[in-house]
């Protein structure tokens, strides 16, 4: 999959697969790649034609929750403990990891939550991030909007 996308020049913003839990012989992937109308549907179709690909849905018009998972070691002197546990309690975070100059938080959000949570805890110090791919499900209740961001994000979740 990933080397049709490669192949014909599409980028993957984001890629998470996982055992589908309720099928442990099949695979959940998602992917985030960004394009025009044109370019998306290509991208759909060409996973369709795949043998191993048993379903494709496309999120683009659809509400979405989604989230990422992002580990990020903060350098933090003591004096500095109470401003980052402060900003990991405000962003509902947790510490995972303590050491005598760094702390390391997990933090789950979309992907706004966890750039607003970087830019605070940088003039800190960042010694290390590490970060998941974007995972997807449709809303249970469809809401018509004007406004769906995920109308530019181009999540498909691919089952195979």
């Amino acid at each position: 999959m990933v080397g049709l996308f490669s192949s014909r020049g599409f980028n993957i913003e984001s890629l998470t697969v996982n055992e589908d839990p309720l099928d442990p012989t099949q695979s959940r992937i998602v992917v985030v790649s960004s394009g025009d109308d044109q370019v998306l549907e290509q991208v759909n179709k060409q996973l369709n034609k795949l043998v191993s690909v048993i379903k494709v849905t496309d999120f683009q018009e659809v509400a979405t929750i989604d989230r990422e998972l992002m580990l990020v070691k903060v350098a933090v002197e003591e004096r500095m403990r109470s401003e980052l546990n402060a900003i990991v309690q405000a962003f509902r975070a947790h510490v995972v990891d303590i050491g005598p100059k760094a702390q390391t938080i997990e933090i789950t959000g979309d992907a706004d939550k966890l750039k607003a949570f970087i830019e605070l805890v940088r003039p800190l110090g960042i010694k290390e991030i590490v970060r998941t791919g974007k995972i997807a499900l449709a809303r249970s209740v469809q809401v018509e909007t004007t406004n769906n961001r995920n109308l530019r994000d181009g999540i498909q979740e691919i089952s195979r």
